[in-house]
């Protein structure tokens, strides 16, 4: 669900209480758009003395009242009904901003603290044998982007590591092909997926313990295969004529 001011507007993010760090983000991003950041962090000074005000000053004021309303009116709209109550006695976009900062962001010492939280999580989390790969993915996306809303910095590389060694042991073989023909210092997390993905379609084509054959079907294509085949039937052929002069002498 999404809000929006007026025609032609960006739509706005709803925070209904949870990823407070996502909708944040998002509505930064709105908020420099309308050159409205600055109303966010440092507010705007209203002269003791509006008296003495000049003509200049007096237009700039108004400008900056005008520009703070437009601010505070589209934290309002991105909101839900639920966390209004929190905020409607704020008169401005920064003050109201800062409320829902410390409501839901918290101070820096519990921002460290869940960012350990999730490091250990990161550190820790293993696919299960009996586990679908999209449902893993989802998983340690959760668990990285809970990461990098805290403010950690995870490079692709740090990324790519965390997936090869914490997949189960049938998927060795994809794991072995890649860490001995990709660079990993700077294969993308997209390309892995993919690679990852697609031996993960093979191999549910076949029995749990036809692994190898999974495998092949990812690494050899199919000429490959059907000279491969045809050798090996012509070797199959030769090798029982040589084992004719054993026939009838019972177990070797």
């Amino acid at each position: 669900m999404a809000g929006s001011s007026s025609s032609g507007e960006i739509r706005t993010p709803i925070f209904s209480g949870v990823n407070y760090d996502f909708w944040r983000t998002k509505l930064r991003t709105i908020f420099v758009s309308y050159d409205l950041w600055s109303l966010i962090e440092d507010g705007y000074v209203i002269p003791l003395s509006i008296v003495a005000l000049t003509e200049a000053h007096t237009k700039e004021l108004k400008e900056n009242i005008k520009r703070d309303a437009k601010a505070l009116g589209v934290i309002q709209n991105a909101i839900s009904d639920e966390i209004f109550p929190r905020i409607s006695n704020e008169t401005s976009a920064k003050s109201t901003w800062d409320v829902l900062e410390k409501v839901y962001r918290g101070s820096t010492k519990i921002r460290v603290v869940k960012l350990q939280f999730f490091r250990r999580d990161f550190e820790y989390i293993r696919m299960k044998d009996d586990e679908l790969l999209d449902d893993y993915l989802s998983r340690l996306f959760e668990i990285i982007n809970q990461m990098k809303s805290y403010g950690e910095i995870l490079s692709d590389e740090r990324i790519v590591q965390k997936y090869l060694i914490s997949l189960p042991r049938n998927y060795d073989n994809i794991v072995s092909i890649i860490e001995e023909t990709k660079d990993l210092s700077t294969l993308s997390v997209k390309e892995l997926i993919g690679s990852l993905k697609g031996f993960a379609q093979r191999l549910s084509r076949h029995d749990n313990n036809d692994v190898e054959h999974a495998f092949q079907t990812l690494t050899v294509n199919p000429k490959t295969q059907a000279s491969s085949s045809q050798s090996k039937a012509k070797s199959n052929k030769n090798w029982k004529g040589k084992n004719k002069a054993w026939e009838g002498k019972g177990n070797f």
